[in-house]
């Protein structure tokens, strides 16, 4: 039982709140994205969408090497501002697609393209969707 006088937590809101406080910490990173045999983003599928899988640093992508089982190749990446990311090069993409922030980690975040997290104009539930 709260004690008088204290104000329960909401956990939905808490739960927003630290949302948007990853969320900033992603925009204001530079994180490594992976690039494919052409020189582009590499994407993976999953659940109908593309996502853009993206790292904090070396360690976290050898850990998403080792765990696809690619470890022994050299995977060639791009430094990106987590801002520039969401703001600029999804929606470039003339498709729809997301950021998987730290796959295969414990810290591991996925950026669906929503309104708040990209442009309205890429956001599956904004402009992209008419």
């Amino acid at each position: 039982m709260a004690a008088a006088g204290s104000v329960q937590a909401d956990p939905v809101a808490q739960a927003r709140e630290a949302l948007l406080e990853r969320l900033a910490d992603f925009r204001s990173r530079v994180v490594l994205v992976p690039l494919d045999a052409h020189g582009g983003l590499w994407t993976a599928e999953l659940g109908g969408l593309d996502w853009i899988c993206v790292f904090s640093d070396e360690e976290a992508l050898a850990r998403f090497a080792e765990a696809r089982g690619e470890g022994d190749r050299e995977w060639a990446y791009r430094r990106v501002v987590g801002a520039r990311l969401l703001d600029g090069i999804v929606p470039a993409l003339d498709f729809p697609c997301g950021v998987a922030w730290n796959a295969a980690g414990p810290d591991g975040m996925v950026l669906p393209p929503m309104r708040g997290i990209v442009p309205d104009t890429a956001a599956l539930d904004g402009e992209a969707a008419a």
